[in-house]
């Protein structure tokens, strides 16, 4: 046996010369391939790189790519260096933001553990199940009320919205969390001091168009303080084929 079973490392043979050679390409391979980190895997052709830069290379590699689609790519001395994935392997998507197993049906995302956004399930047609968690921060809080940029989106279904009041607010002696038209949806007279927390959960509820999230100031208006506020939301993709 020469090499590793699994990603296969070359093994130094008995009474070798040169043994630095083999001793090395164990080790750029180990490099490239332990925690792995692809940085787009998008690509047919290889773009410029820099030593140590890893690719997964997509149907129809061209040019030093050519005939190596599904490898990973990694520069090394200057050059491609080409591996097959193996079972179990688990990479990070730079240019996506998720994580990705090699399985025997080929890479499975398990985005959930990194992204705001996550698929959590995919059908052969590219039909989802995304779950959310996204959050904004309302700094500098002024006037009746403060809608956030951060909306629910169109079709969603909301377990919740949740706030922390990271900076004491000023001007109301409290405030409400809901959408317009339901101020309090998601609760009421919340606290105005400094680490007041809500677990603002309703009923899971659908929702038609994209909808932001409104603070309504009570007892006088908003004239300072910060307040995070995040969605808690189930969204269904459809068939994209």
């Amino acid at each position: 046996m020469s090499s590793t079973a699994r990603l296969n490392l070359p093994f130094i043979a008995a009474s070798q010369a040169q043994k630095e050679v083999t001793h090395n390409e164990a080790l750029a391979r180990l490099d490239a391939l332990a925690h792995l980190v692809i940085l787009d895997r998008d690509l047919s052709a290889p773009p410029a790189a820099s030593e140590g830069d890893s690719y997964l290379v997509a149907t129809g590699g061209s040019g030093d790519w050519a005939g190596r689609d599904g490898q990973i790519a990694s520069y090394t001395d200057g050059a491609w260096a080409f591996y097959p994935p193996v079972l179990g392997m688990l990479a990070y998507v730079a240019d996506e933001g998720t994580l990705a197993v090699y399985t025997a049906s080929g890479w499975k995302e398990y985005g959930a553990l990194l992204s705001e956004v996550a698929t959590v399930s995919r059908s052969p047609s590219g039909a989802e199940s995304r779950i959310g968690t996204v959050e904004e921060e309302l700094t500098g809080l002024s006037g009746a009320s403060v809608d956030t940029s951060i909306v629910i989106p169109n079709r969603a279904i909301v377990f919740g919205v949740s706030t922390r009041t990271t900076t004491a607010i000023t001007g109301a002696t409290s405030y409400d969390c809901g959408i317009s038209g339901e101020t309090s949806k998601f609760g009421g007279s919340l606290g105005i001091a400094a680490g007041s927390t809500n677990a603002g959960v309703i009923g899971p509820q659908a929702f038609y168009s994209d909808t932001a999230v409104r603070l309504t100031a009570n007892g006088g208006s908003f004239t300072g303080g910060a307040v995070k506020v995040v969605l808690h939301y189930f969204l269904p993709v459809v068939p994209q084929e």
